[in-house]
């Protein structure tokens, strides 16, 4: 029986396995040591910048903004072609999310069309890099300058992708990132968020945790409203085990992203994504199919065949929490378009080239 390929599948070495193990058996599995390590090890990728773990990239989001000062009456912009989460940490600090429309080649946020969607009220932006593919950060953050606006990064897919040379994470304002199990470096459930300045730390700490500072051998005061989400010990090894081989991983997923370049069926008339090896990731591979396919049948026949398929991601404005909200169909056609028809194919390091030549047979064979 032919295996049956996922879209995404981590990859954990025996020696990350036996690692974690150890850890269980320390008795020490929130919070401690593993954590600092792995704090350690993500500022030394991010060019010695403070960087802060948290349960998840959505935490790291919600964070991200209230350490900008983003609260009650104020606009933040951003895409609609994201997981929801990059919305709705908007709507839980009390701001309100302006949706700007994609550029159908990139499916990122169109930077053209930005400072329309500025308001009095805008306190910020939040950009996607969409399956790994990073937003003009030289564009964006011209019109950060231009405007003041605070700039929190959802780079939950790009963790290891690079803008010009740089790695995402060692420039910028406020970088979030994830490391859910379907990224290209995991600690199952986690994230951690890139700050702009060491003295954001302490209040970065405090929010993490319900707001609690500790001094002395028994000293504890609350001054801040904070969360609970702070990364565990048992995850924390986990990424300490993933992180040598960030660049493994990623040049892996290169590689079988040409190949699906190669040996895709242009005559299928699917918009494939943008060919760029200099800075994507790879996080994903998507297509967009054609308009006379129907996606939940592809699916389907793709099942059948043994392969598995994601949708990442319905345009949110069209979910009914943002309908509620006065956003409406035919606002962004792009966005609108691509999150109907959008399919991700399996790209994850363990596959081979002929993982990859079956995909795109099945593919052919689904679509014909």
């Amino acid at each position: 029986m032919t295996d049956y390929l996922p879209f995404a599948r981590p990859l954990i070495d025996e020696e990350t396995i036996a690692g974690v193990a150890e850890v269980l058996r320390s008795g020490w599995i929130t919070s401690g040591p593993q954590v600092k390590a792995f704090e350690a090890a993500l500022s030394r990728l991010c060019g010695g910048r403070a960087v802060r773990s948290f349960s998840s990239g959505t935490a790291a989001l919600e964070v991200g903004l209230r350490l900008a000062g983003i609260g009650a009456g104020h606009e933040v912009i951003t895409t609609p072609l994201s997981w929801v989460a990059t919305a709705n940490v908007v709507l839980e600090v009390g701001a309100r999310p302006v949706f700007v429309d994609v550029d159908p080649r990139t499916r990122n946020i169109d930077l053209d069309k930005i400072q329309a969607a500025i308001t009095p009220a805008t306190r910020a932006l939040i950009p996607v890099d969409l399956a790994g593919l990073p937003v003009d950060r030289d564009r964006l953050y011209a019109i950060s300058r231009q405007n003041n606006l605070r700039v929190i990064e959802d780079a939950a897919q790009s963790f290891g992708a690079r803008w010009r040379g740089r790695a995402l994470g060692t420039f910028g304002d406020l970088i979030a990132f994830s490391f859910h199990a379907n990224k290209n470096i995991t600690t199952a459930e986690g994230g951690a968020l890139v700050l702009p300045e060491d003295n954001l730390i302490s209040l970065c700490e405090k929010l993490r945790l319900q707001g609690v500072a500790r001094f002395g051998e028994d000293g504890m005061e609350v001054d801040v409203l904070g969360g609970k989400w702070n990364l565990t010990d048992v995850a924390a090894r986990l990424g300490l085990g993933q992180l040598p081989h960030l660049q493994e991983f990623t040049d892996r997923r290169r590689d079988l992203a040409r190949r699906y370049f190669e040996r895709w069926d242009s005559s299928l008339d699917c918009e494939l994504p943008a060919e760029d090896f200099e800075n994507s990731n790879w996080h994903m591979f998507q297509v967009v199919l054609s308009k006379r396919a129907d996606r939940a049948r592809f699916i389907a026949a793709m099942r059948e065949q043994g392969i598995g398929v994601g949708v990442h991601y319905p345009a949110m404005h069209l979910f009914a929490l943002y309908r509620a909200l006065g956003w409406r169909a035919g606002q962004f056609p792009h966005a609108e378009r691509i999150g109907r028809s959008i399919a991700t194919l399996p790209l994850y390091p363990a596959m081979t080239e002929a993982d990859v030549s079956r995909v795109c047979e099945a593919a052919r064979k689904a679509l014909s």
